[in-house]
């Protein structure tokens, strides 16, 4: 009996020895429909090879894609348990020509690998067709054999595939396994083909017409073949089940859930196990490919569904977190066809445990308001609206989740009821933005995410998407279409474009549809809504359009560079100042970070060469950068920073990055920096490069600002200042690892021509000596030698000096100096040591200032300065003094 694992190498390996390219899977989250919640088919990554707008080096393809159905248009959620073959998540095997080959390819393709690899009784299978497709009818009886009645004729669109109104389309045709009388049921088109007996196993769609508005068709210039076929069908047939849930793989993921909850396979709790088996793959893959539970968009589908698989882990007793201890099972089955499972385990198990641990606490306390509800109701009546709306607003109760265990019971929800409840909270929490103080204009975006919901974010994995317009907005009002030269902002359904947050600048880029382009210059966030701020290039944009949208690569990579290095910088920093240090505001952008941060003083030059060295020693390091998902209690509990001015809701993104011990394993206690962080970042530290600290200095008291550079705006930074460095030893005639010694040299050398040309002019002041005034020689003034002098070419400093000379030179009086350079004076005075009783060298400078321009002057009533920007006024400065010494001997 061939295990799913076999049967998928076997699919893929027959297709690759036809020629074709194996394709991995894409991503659940599509980036080329956005349309489409979730990947729910093998072709919608081919999309636009099917359509002409890409091409690839393959014409011929196969995949095993991992799909999920669970929100939107396809939505198996509330089926998934109780039947034999509804899953969130399973496996499409589809084999692809992209205008390569045909019908007459195709069909023998599929008979072939049914019939001869896989082994299937002929006998048992049968085919539909649509009505008119005659080619196709043919290949069946002719290469297949079969015959007429086991080829049924299908005139619904069962067997009509398009891919939207207008555009590709063409028949179907579909291939059915009989299991036989001993089961009910009819063949497709009968009145009892809802039944088990014929199940269909793949699905053949030619691709071959284009429908056009007024429902005309055309023959395609490519036509082309696209198939899927369910492993999980295919694989209960191959092994002899009826029952998908039976299949290896599954049943080995049953059994896990078995051996944990203590509760038997097979046993009352079977559609609570089977439950718990296909949630833990779609939540687990859902997770692996960067989706996280939250309230809103795809991460609300990834909660419900998580959340009702631990419902049901509750039903079967089990009174601890359960989900998280599966997923080694889960990467044991299918960890090497999808590695990306192994990659993601931590993060699986973590996000996993963590749901369910918030979910346990409150789940208790929710299930007894809903007895109580119900113990309030007469027999069968529905659960009124209101109290549906309590469970899902108080204690998380999606109304699914509710609505899946009144099913149980035998009632249903009053569901108008719960849109009536939902309805009102909105309407009050759109009252409480309009007047919380914001812009004016900003309701506009609450009322945008009001109605059509909010912007999912797919930039922390990807730069380029495509994206569904669902508002423009242009001066403050919503508009239909904007067109060449105009600015409006745009909304999407999801963006790989980050909103400025936290100290992140927005990301720019391009935006292209088939009728228009515009140029993204920012983007901001507002009530969960991504604006993207645009210019309108060429053409026309209009709300409803499908959208290319490609972030601005080097721009975001220089960002998240400087983004990665704040982190580090904040940690190097820890480590050099000490554990006061704490960010107090940040700056992220394409050019330049900026990190403000608690400190009292400035750095040392060894505590910023500490810094800069430690922050470059774990870029060299090349360690990966760390995403995980946890409570905020339990990130700080690991020692994360939480950042300046984030506001955290109940569960945080935690980045990591560096390890102490160079082991590369972080998060573990030896990790180097750990912060709170939604920003985006590199995947490894040496993709930052080199970081240079360009500036340290004030930016509020007790806050101090590091000002630094990355990647190649810090080579380029760095390069400037080798050429100065060069230019420099250049001039100075040395070597550039000499310029240091030799301008200390010269500096020194300054410094001793500077003294010796002071001590000149004061010996020639002191003489009397030419350009230095006369009266060099003291006067008895008021009863007091007084000697007054103006000199030119002495700098004020050297006054004090010169004065001290003089007054030894008297012995007995007071001394008055003016030193003029550049049509500014300063003026000092000084008093012998036994006239300083009667005689203030302050007063003097006090009288002699306002002659020259200037206010006050201060000292001691020895030595006294003062100074103006009149040195016209020497002589009336000096007279002032004079007036002094007369009147303190007139007074005597």
């Amino acid at each position: 009996m061939p295990t799913l694992n076999e049967i998928r190498s076997t699919f893929l390996n027959f297709f690759d020895r036809n020629g074709h390219q194996i394709v991995d899977s894409s991503p659940l989250v599509p980036r080329n429909d956005p349309t489409l919640m979730f990947t729910n088919s093998g072709m919608v990554q081919f999309k636009n090879l099917f359509t002409g707008v890409e091409h690839r080096d393959y014409q011929r393809a196969a995949t095993s894609q991992k799909c999920v159905r669970a929100g939107g248009k396809h939505n198996d959620l509330d089926n998934v348990g109780y039947t034999a073959r509804h899953h969130t998540f399973f496996e499409m095997l589809g084999n692809f020509s992209f205008g390569d080959y045909f019908k007459d390819q195709a069909i023998p393709y599929a008979w072939d690998l049914l019939t001869k690899d896989f082994g299937i009784d002929k006998s048992k299978l049968l085919v539909t067709v649509y009505h008119t497709d005659d080619e196709a009818a043919d290949i069946w009886k002719k290469y297949a054999g079969l015959p007429e009645e086991r080829i049924i004729r299908i005139a619904t669109d069962d067997n009509f595939w398009s891919m939207g109104a207008t555009g590709p389309c063409g028949p179907c045709t579909e291939i059915f396994y009989d299991h036989g009388p001993d089961i009910w049921g009819g063949p497709p088109g009968s009145p009892e083909e809802d039944g088990d007996r014929f199940i269909e196993i793949w699905n053949l769609v030619f691709m071959q017409n284009e429908r056009f508005e007024d429902g005309t068709q055309r023959d395609l210039d490519m036509q082309s073949i696209d198939t899927g076929m369910g492993l999980e069908r295919i694989g209960a047939l191959l092994q002899g089940k009826h029952d998908n849930y039976d299949t290896d793989l599954l049943r080995a993921l049953i059994e896990a859930s078995a051996n944990i909850t203590d509760c038997e396979p097979d046993g009352p709790g079977n559609v609570h196990h089977r439950v718990i088996a296909d949630h833990l793959r779609s939540t687990s893959f859902l997770i692996a490919d960067g989706v996280m539970p939250s309230n809103e968009g795809r991460g609300y589908v990834l909660r419900r569904i998580m959340r009702r698989a631990m419902r049901h882990a509750h039903l079967l007793g089990a009174q601890d977190p359960v989900m998280y201890r599966l997923v080694p099972s889960l990467v044991t089955q299918m960890g090497q066809a999808y590695p990306e499972l192994g990659r993601a385990q931590a993060l699986i198990e973590e996000t996993l445990n963590l749901e369910e641990t918030r979910f346990r606490q409150t789940l208790d306390r929710g299930l007894r308001l809903l007895d109580d509800e119900l113990g309030k109701l007469s027999d069968g009546a529905p659960l009124p609206g209101e109290a549906a709306f309590k469970l899902y607003d108080t204690f998380g109760f999606p109304l699914d989740l509710t609505q899946d265990a009144l099913r149980e019971m035998g009632r249903a929800v009053d569901v108008a009821g719960f849109d009536a409840a939902m309805a009102e909270q909105k309407a009050k929490a759109r009252a409480a933005w309009s007047g919380s103080g914001e812009a004016a204009d900003a309701t506009i975006w609450y009322d945008i995410a009001d109605k059509i919901g909010t912007t999912d974010f797919l930039g922390y994995d990807t730069e380029i998407s495509e994206g569904q317009i669902t508002a423009l907005v242009r001066d403050g009002k919503p508009v239909d279409k904007a067109e060449a030269g105009e600015e409006v902002q745009i909304v999407l359904n999801q963006t790989p474009f980050y909103a400025e947050s936290g100290g992140q600048v927005g990301d720019s880029g391009t935006l292209k549809t088939d009728a228009g382009q515009a140029r993204i210059t920012d983007t901001r966030k507002v009530a969960g809504v991504f604006i993207h701020v645009a210019e309108v290039t060429s053409g026309v944009i209009a709300k409803g359009e499908a959208a290319q949208l490609e972030v601005d690569h080097a721009r975001r990579s220089a960002i998240r560079a400087n983004h990665s290095a704040t982190h580090l910088l904040h940690e190097a920093l820890r480590e050099t100042l000490g554990d006061h240090v704490a960010q107090r505001g940040s700056l992220n952008a394409p050019d330049r970070l900026r990190f403000d941060f608690s400190h009292a003083k400035p750095l040392s030059d060894d505590e910023l060469a500490q810094v800069e060295g430690d922050v470059n020693a774990f870029i060299r390091q090349n360690a990966p950068v760390e995403t995980r998902i946890m409570t905020p209690d339990d990130a700080r509990a690991l020692g994360a920073q939480a950042l300046f001015g984030e506001k955290y809701g109940d569960e945080v993104r935690v980045v990591s990055m560096g390890t102490q011990d160079g082991s590369g394993k972080g998060m573990d206690g030896r990790t180097y920096s750990i912060e709170l962080c939604g920003g985006t970042h590199v995947r490894q530290t040496g993709d930052i490069g080199v970081c240079v600290i360009t500036g340290d200095q004030a930016s509020s008291a007790g806050v101090r600002r590091i000002e630094a550079l990355t990647g190649q705006a810090a080579l380029e930074y760095l390069g400037a200042q080798a050429k100065r460095v060069d230019a420099l030893a250049g001039e100075l005639k040395t070597r550039p690892e000499d310029v240091v010694s030799r301008v200390k040299s010269l500096m020194d050398e300054r410094r001793q021509l500077a003294n010796e040309v002071a001590q000149l002019r004061r010996e020639l002041a002191m003489a009397g000596g030419a350009g230095q005034g006369g009266g060099a020689e003291p006067r008895e003034i008021g009863g007091v030698k007084f000697l007054a002098q103006v000199l030119s070419g002495v700098s004020g400093k050297d006054l004090p000096a010169l004065i001290d000379e003089h007054k030894t030179r008297i012995g007995s009086g007071a001394v008055l100096l003016i030193a003029e350079a550049d049509g500014k004076a300063a003026v000092a005075a000084g008093v012998t040591d036994d006239l300083t009783g009667r005689i203030s060298a302050v007063d003097l400078v006090r009288a002699a200032t306002p002659e020259l321009g200037g206010k006050g002057g201060g000292g001691r009533p020895d030595m006294a300065q003062g100074g103006g920007p009149d040195a016209g006024n020497a002589e009336s400065a000096i007279k002032a003094a004079e007036a002094v010494l007369d009147a303190r001997e007139a007074a005597k």
